[in-house]
This record gives structure tokens, sequence and C-alpha cells, in this order.
């Protein structure tokens, strides 16, 4: 197998070669002190700007929603199959009206009682305009919520939405009406309350968030009581401290591990590593609109396709990432109900031809542009590496995720490195239609595209769907709005005392997790 081409790997393998010799001789003398004091202590690179779930869409921000707040119905990561969550049961009035029966019993962390109004409070304020939720997808297919009686809501939706369960299952959480109402977001981003198995106990803005198990967490919830009492999300933002951590028994978990570093830790002792495929997809996004200069490159479908032609794939995939990752050509992860991975273009890598499309472009020297990352530095230079070689000189602008949200959003942005795991919904509603839909991050608002993706989202016809959504992504390639790069591999590395269990969804669930 040949080596690596990346330059970063070989000093960073010397690094981790130097940390590995000087944590076995503390960790030779000293026990793991996070079981002794029953705190699981999680770090990683990046927090949310906001811990309440409906004001971020960082991976980070979702962790935390599900280890806080519960959702009407949970999908079981093994079956796939709905089950009753805060919801006992619910059925269908038609099309557009769901009715849900809730749990008694149940309560927030502060004590308040959850029941319908707490139900109806969550999804009309997320609704509502002034609420400044992030992510509209997730919610903008609901049109409002309706108290029946203390225990039973009916959910009215704008049209029919086949995709309705699933988001219900994931990035819906239900909000404690009479708190929230009390303290405003602000109040609530500093001192939030859900009903879920751990309750929030410190935000400790630049450093992470605390977590105690809720002791009086409902009987009948499908994930059950955690068997861990105290959860420390930590945010270490540079990646070879958080390893040194690990060795050192200061973290008990970490995840993004790169994977010559993940291969050279599965000879540690006291360490474990899982590796594993994951829903997320990396991707490149290029102003194809010109609204971030009225010269810019970008608006020539040549360049685009050439950008396309530039991006070693495979050898993103198979020698930088590895544990899974596959090359991929679709703006969606090739699972989710809707991707259709025959229907895009794709572009093998050819920088030859890349060349070729430059010099038809009117770009026979190349140029110089700025591309902007959040995360993985590495990958992005990488990216670098490869657009140098066909003439492009990218300067990397290393930003904060919600720094670059915003910069993208305003049409700042040139070339962006994203990546989206889609919250974990397995459907292209989750993907495609965020970001090509004329919402707040459709940079290409391509109209025939937008009137595809609504077909797709709100017919109740498997067959209306698939077609709608494959022409959608055949015109996204055809024009090679994105470059799509890969899916991710999610390389975990954890405290040999911890018990726990990876997912496809990138989720890690600590209240599965418990000790050895």
């Amino acid at each position: 197998m040949p080596m690596p081409r990346f330059a970063l790997s070989r000093p960073r393998l010397a690094l981790l070669n130097t940390l590995l010799a000087s944590s076995l001789t503390v960790l030779s003398g000293a026990a793991l002190a996070s079981k002794a004091d029953d705190t699981l202590v999680y770090a990683s690179d990046s927090e949310p700007e906001n811990v309440s779930p409906y004001h971020n869409n960082l991976r980070e921000g979702v962790i935390l929603a599900h280890l806080a707040w519960d959702t009407l119905l949970y999908r079981d990561p093994a079956s796939g199959d709905y089950k009753p969550m805060l919801a006992t049961d619910w059925q269908w009035e038609d099309p557009t009206h769901l009715l849900l029966h809730l749990r008694k019993g149940v309560t927030f962390h502060n004590g308040d009682p959850f029941t319908a109004d707490d139900v109806v409070f969550t999804f009309n304020y997320v609704t509502s305009p002034d609420s400044k939720v992030v992510t509209r997808q997730n919610t903008d297919w609901i049109d409002h919520a309706e108290k029946v009686d203390d225990f039973t809501v009916r959910l009215v939706l704008k049209k029919p939405f086949p995709a309705a369960f699933e988001y219900l299952a994931g990035p819906t959480p239900i909000y404690p009406a009479k708190y929230f109402q009390k303290v405003g977001l602000e109040g609530f981003s500093k001192a939030p309350v859900g009903t879920g198995p751990y309750k929030i106990t410190a935000v400790l803005s630049g450093q992470g968030v605390n977590l105690e198990r809720y002791d009086n967490y409902f009987a009948g919830s499908p994930i059950g009581k955690p068997a861990i009492g105290k959860l420390k999300f930590e945010v270490i933002p540079d990646a070879d401290t958080r390893i040194a951590q690990l060795m050192t028994g200061a973290v008990d978990w970490i995840w993004r591990v790169p994977s010559d570093q993940a291969d050279s830790m599965k000879s540690m002792p006291n360490i474990s590593v899982l590796s594993g495929e994951t829903m997320r997809v990396g991707y490149l996004a290029l102003d194809d609109r010109g609204t971030s200069s009225p010269d810019s490159p970008f608006k020539n479908v040549k360049v685009r396709e050439a950008i396309n032609y530039a991006i070693n794939r495979d050898a993103l995939a198979n020698e930088l990432i590895r544990g899974g990752s596959q090359p991929l050509y679709t703006p969606c992860f090739p699972q989710q109900f809707g991707c259709d991975t025959e229907a895009a273009v794709k572009y093998p890598y050819d920088p030859a031809k890349a060349r070729e499309l430059l010099k038809e472009a009117g770009y026979p020297n190349g140029f110089e542009t700025d591309i902007y990352a959040y995360r993985e530095r590495d990958l992005a230079e990488a990216m670098i590496g490869d657009l140098r070689k066909v003439g492009i000189t990218a300067k990397l602008h290393y930003l904060t995720y919600a720094a670059l949200r915003t910069e993208q959003r305003a049409g700042k942005t040139p070339i962006v490195f994203q990546t989206w795991g889609s919250f974990s919904v397995n459907d292209v509603s989750a993907f495609t239609s965020v970001y090509f839909n004329g919402g707040a991050d459709d940079q290409a608002k391509d109209e025939q595209v937008q009137q595809w993706l609504a077909a797709a989202d709100s017919s109740i016809d498997p067959a209306v769907r698939k077609e709608n959504y494959s022409k959608a992504i055949a015109r996204i390639t055809k024009e090679a709005y994105w470059a799509p790069m890969f899916s991710y591999s999610s390389n975990y590395a954890f405290s040999s005392e911890l018990k726990f269990k990876a997912y496809p969804d990138e989720l890690p669930r600590f209240y599965e997790a418990s000790w050895n």
C-alpha cells in the first residue's frame, strides 16, 4: 500500500510517538481518575455557538441535544423502527394533520411537568420568524401545533411531508414552555433545561459543558437510565493535545482522530480504538453566482468542472481519511432515501483535464483565490495542494464554524470546504434540500432545482420523491455547483475502562456507555 502523500502526516506521527513514550510512563503509575469519580470526560475541537439545540448546527451541539433533551419519537439505531418517547402513540388524521398522545409523569430538569403546552410552545416558537432558528429545514415543514388537551397535541403541516417521523425523532427536541418564556433565549443558553437523561449543570463558554445524570428521568424511556453519573464535554482545539490528554487519563474519549494516529494508538495499553464510515459528507461549495466578487472565475461552469476534476477524491478517502471512507460525487450520503448515485455526473481525478478546462475558460495560467474551512486543516491543505497542481493558488482562511457560516451566508466565500452530517436524518431532505432549496444556505439559487426538491420533499409517493431527487442531483452535479468529495469515517479513541458503542449516524450515545 502506498504511503500517504500528505506532508503533515509524518511530523504529526513523530509527535504522537513522543507523546506515546511520555504517557506510558505516566500511565504505568496512575489510575484513570474518571472512573473513580464516575465522570466521563469527552473532548472535541469545537463548541456550539449556543447550546440551545435549535440555535446551532454543529455536531457537538447535536450530541448535547440528545443528552439533555428528548424528542417526541425515538428511532431505534439498530432496527430503524420508530418507538414512543415523549409521545406514546400517534395517528395521521389526514396527510397534513398528525395527532400525538403524550406521555404522563415526565418532568423537566427544573421540576416542571411536561404537558401539551410544552410541545405546542416549542413548535410554534421554532417556526416563528423571530426565533432565529439556525437550520430552518428541520422545522419549516410544520405550520403550527394545537393543544387538544393536556396530553394530546395536533401537529399541522404546511403540506404533506413524508419524512416527518425522521425529524420528530431527530432535530426537534421539546423545550419547557414556562421556563423558556421566563428566561428567554439568552437565559436558556446559559442555564438550559430539558427532559433528557442528563441535565446540564454548567455551560462554560470556551471550555465546555458539565452534565449530571437526571435521576428523575422517566421510566419507560427507550434509551433507559444512564449508567455513568457525570459527563464533562471539554473543548480542546488542538488535535495533538486531545490525544495527549487521552493518553494521560485527563480525558476518557476523543474522536476524529487522524487515521495514521489511530493506527498507532491501537497498540497502546489502556486505549481502545473504533473506526467506521459515518453519514457525514465532505464537499467544496463553489461561488457560481459570483457573490464574493463580480469577477469570480467560479461563475464559469468550466472552472467549476475543473475544480471537480482537480481534486483527488480517491486519495483523500483511501489514504488520508481511511476507515471506511469512500469517494463521492453526490450532494448527499448514498444510503439516504433519494440519494441516487447513478444520477450524479462523476468527475474522476484528471488534472490534465482540469488544466484543459481552465485554459478553455480563459485561465491558461490558473488564478489566485481564497478557500475557507473550519475543521481538519490537513484535509483543506491537501485540497489546496491538488488545486495548486492545476494552477489554482488558494489561500486558506481557517475560521470557527459559526464565523464561516456567517461569511458563507453573506456570499463572501469563493470556495468553502464544508461538511454535513444531516442531523443524522436518513433522508435526502436533510441534506440536498437544506443546501439547494432557496434558503439561507443555498448559494446556487437554481429555481429549477428548488422546484424538484419541493416536489420531492412534499410528496407521499416514494416513486415521485425519488424521481424528483434524481433530477435535482443530476442538475446540481452537471452544473458543478459543488465538488462533493468523500464520506467521513470516524476514529474514536477512548479509555479501555469505558464500554462504548459507535453508530454510523455519528452520534455518540454516552447514555449507553458504562465502565468496564
